[in-house]
């Protein structure tokens, strides 16, 4: 992997700016990269996130037991995993030549996971999904701005699904998706109550090519609203098939509708009668640019 940093008085870090889970080039869950870094402190990661002005940034090492180890942060600190950043990553080291397609592991605090570069796409592995009760209706439904009945008539519950990252999984019913008037601290309350990122509320898509539209809030990292979000996505792919479509195996998910920044996300499931026995999401990425930043 080459040295994307040059060494001064200061640590001279190179960001790639990448668009994650765009479409038609459009869209997409910006996120930042920095290959092979110099030593760095939380803290200095931190401030680099925070000078990324993303959702989140990955940090890229080589591994000792895998190909990569991969830390992601947000302005407030760091997560166990970040989807949309994961695709970002190895796009760009794709774009550079850096890699061939084909499969390759990446070491997480989420686990050692495998991400697959197609001619077209990347494909990420995320965990097997972990799931339990989720807050009650009332909380939710206030916090989200809508009645309770709005989530209750769809006849699917509101549960906490991880396939490397906790959420809060709340359904709606068609039409209210972008009419919720989201109250950012009290979801950020019931995520630090419950233990969670967010919520990922969403609507099932009259459009036949779509599965579903959705929204992700995650306040209580610093992230009002977020146009794409992969581990979320992997996630609402088990919740469906365990509650709702159990034969399906292909998911296409739309995200960021609300904000002007429709994104396309694809998850695949394969699973048993009674189990998910393997869970991966992918999509299309754009460099969008490169940063400097003095640390």
């Amino acid at each position: 992997m080459q040295n994307q940093v040059a060494q001064s008085m200061k640590n001279s870090i190179k960001v790639y700016l990448v668009n994650s889970f765009t479409r038609d080039h459009c869209g997409g869950n910006p996120a930042g990269v920095v290959l092979n870094p110099p030593k760095l402190t939380t803290e200095q990661k931190i401030a680099i996130a925070q000078q990324v002005g993303f959702s989140e940034t990955a940090f890229v090492y080589s591994g000792d037991d895998t190909d990569f180890k991969v830390d992601f942060f947000t302005a407030e600190g760091e997560v166990d995993f970040c989807g949309h950043a994961t695709l970002a990553v190895f796009f760009t080291l794709s774009s550079l030549k850096l890699l061939k397609p084909g499969d390759y592991s990446q070491k997480t605090k989420a686990g050692i996971l495998t991400v697959t570069i197609n001619h077209d796409n990347i494909v990420m592995e995320q965990t097997l999904p972990i799931t339990r009760k989720g807050p009650c209706v009332n909380d939710v439904a206030k916090a989200l701005g809508i009645l309770p009945e709005v989530i209750e008539k769809t006849d699917l519950p509101i549960e906490i699904v991880s396939t490397g990252l906790n959420d809060i999984f709340v359904p709606v019913q068609f039409g209210y998706l972008d009419a919720l008037q989201p109250d950012y601290q009290a979801i950020a309350a019931l995520s630090h109550k419950f233990d969670t990122i967010g919520f990922h509320v969403f609507e099932l898509s009259h459009d036949q090519n779509i599965t579903a539209h959705c929204r992700n809030f995650a306040p209580r990292y610093g992230i009002n609203e977020e146009s794409a979000t992969g581990s979320s996505s992997g996630a609402l792919g088990c919740y469906l098939v365990h509650h709702l479509l159990p034969n399906k195996r292909q998911f296409l998910f739309e995200q960021g509708r609300a904000m002007q920044c429709s994104s396309l996300i694809d998850v695949f499931i394969d699973s048993t009668a009674k189990n998910v026995t393997r869970v991966q999401v992918g999509g299309k990425a754009t460099l969008i640019g490169t940063k400097i930043i003095e640390i």
